[in-house]
């Protein structure tokens, strides 16, 4: 059983579909504090030619809170101006007419949280491209909120028998391979290899949201470009 445990994003980029697709079993960490300024509710997007950062808004977010209990801002026409932005940058995109589809129907969900728009975005797109890892909240499962860090981490990987954990490049400070190997468990990180892919006639923008993957790639390139890391 090989697992990987990420904080909910929004349309994150390519690197965090190529994680979930490396597992057996995905657990979306949605019982821990939220972020300020991360990459929960926002990511970037080609606007002429350029990253340009879009943000989804959230009602009195704070740091004091789980991610699980943030709520989205219902007073602004944020759907309206986000599926705006994208239709006006991408609509001639080869994956346009499908990926767009996709988006409104996220887009438009009607759910209060952060966190539970972040997973059906998750969801439907990895369905979207062909990615079948399970996928399940921490929050619904472990019951181990009283354990921090790598402590937690590890308990997560005994209750689900894990012989293998994947944790995404960053990570590599903050765990130690020796503790993990006490436990039977193998530890990697995950490193994204740049795959650059036609942008229209720009000079290539690499990491982009995964919206921007589904635009200009075909479902052949989407499958390369979860291939596209490296197990450190």
């Amino acid at each position: 059983m090989t697992i990987a445990i990420m904080q909910p994003y929004i349309f994150p980029y390519i690197g965090y579909f190529q994680l979930i697709n490396a597992v057996d079993k995905f657990i979306i960490y949605d019982d821990v504090n939220f972020i300020n300024k991360g990459w929960i509710n926002r990511n970037n997007l080609l606007v002429g030619g350029k990253a340009h950062l879009f943000t989804l808004p959230l009602k009195d977010a704070s740091q004091n809170k789980l991610i699980l209990e943030v709520e989205l801002a219902r007073h602004e026409q944020w759907q309206k101006k986000l599926l705006k932005t994208i239709q006006q940058s991408y609509q001639k995109a080869p994956g346009y007419q499908k990926v767009f589809e996709l988006l409104e129907e996220i887009v438009n969900l009607e759910v209060d949280s952060i966190n539970e728009l972040c997973i059906y975005a998750l969801k439907k797109t990895c369905a979207y491209m062909g990615i079948g890892t399970e996928i399940v909240p921490s929050s619904t499962i472990y019951n181990n909120k009283h354990l921090k860090g790598q402590d937690r981490i590890l308990d997560i990987c005994k209750q689900e028998q894990a012989t293998h954990y994947i944790n995404p490049i960053g990570g590599v400070e903050l765990y130690d391979k020796g503790k993990f190997e006490n436990e039977g468990i193998r530890l990697d990180f995950i490193k994204s290899i740049s795959s650059p892919y036609p942008q229209f006639k720009n000079a290539f923008v690499p990491w982009l949201s995964v919206i921007d993957v589904l635009m200009f790639n075909d479902p052949n390139d989407i499958r390369k470009q979860l291939e596209a890391y490296e197990l450190i």
